[in-house]
């Protein structure tokens, strides 16, 4: 129903609307929403993320490799390979910010979207499958895990003997990926804390909205 580089469009302002019945509208509505929501928190979404870590850690490892190749060379060739090394990891470092970035975006469009659609009206039987608590919570979990992994590795690490008796680079390094990690799992947090609090105001706890139709099937706009 849509392209996959394409969000659904927003519900059409109330003058314009064209449903027949409120059926119609409902089967259009879980429709856009489990479009929304899969891209919102699948397991695809969560591994895309990761990846898009996963990337920008090489690119800071290889920017590390080139600070301690620069910080104890001692000829050209070897500032040479520094320089290339630096280069690397911008190539892979800078298309992982650009997608992260424009990744967070996308989702505050998402989640907008999540909300004019939900608030058309309520459907308990169709939205007991948007709820998706198990994908939350894994999203939860797992993200919660890579945010405190990254948290302790940029605060514990670099404080130990050997890391104060090393090179800048390698210190860069360290806390770097640990910044990588927490960053990429406080990304995760927030998405599934925004969709478990899309379904408790929106799909659970929201006041239902003025129906569109009456119950013979006649706009009452």
């Amino acid at each position: 129903m849509f392209h996959h580089a394409q969000l659904p469009p927003p519900p059409p302002p109330v003058e314009v609307r064209t449903w027949p019945d409120r059926e119609a509208l409902l089967t259009d509505r879980a429709v856009v929403l489990g479009e929304l929501a899969r891209r919102h928190v699948s397991p695809g979404r969560l591994v895309v993320l990761w990846l898009w870590g996963a990337l920008f850690a090489i690119g800071w490892s290889l920017v590390a490799a080139a600070l301690i190749t620069l910080g104890e060379t001692y000829d050209i060739f070897s500032a040479l390979i520094g320089v290339i090394l630096a280069g690397m990891g911008a190539c892979c470092a800078v298309p992982a910010i650009v997608f992260v970035v424009a990744g967070v975006l996308r989702d505050r469009e998402i989640r907008r979207l999540l909300a004019t659609w939900g608030e058309l009206d309520r459907d308990p039987v169709r939205d007991a499958r948007l709820r998706m608590p198990g994908i939350s919570l894994v999203w939860l979990l797992m993200s919660f895990a890579l945010c405190a992994l990254g948290l302790y590795v940029c605060v514990a690490v670099p404080a130990t003997d050997e890391a104060t008796r090393g090179s800048f680079g390698l210190v860069a390094l360290v806390v770097g990926l640990g910044m990588t990690g927490w960053i990429v799992g406080l990304v995760g947090i927030t998405k599934a804390l925004a969709h478990r609090r899309w379904v408790l105001r929106v799909l659970i706890g929201a006041r239902a909205p003025e129906p569109l139709f009456s119950v013979g099937g006649g706009a009452h706009r």
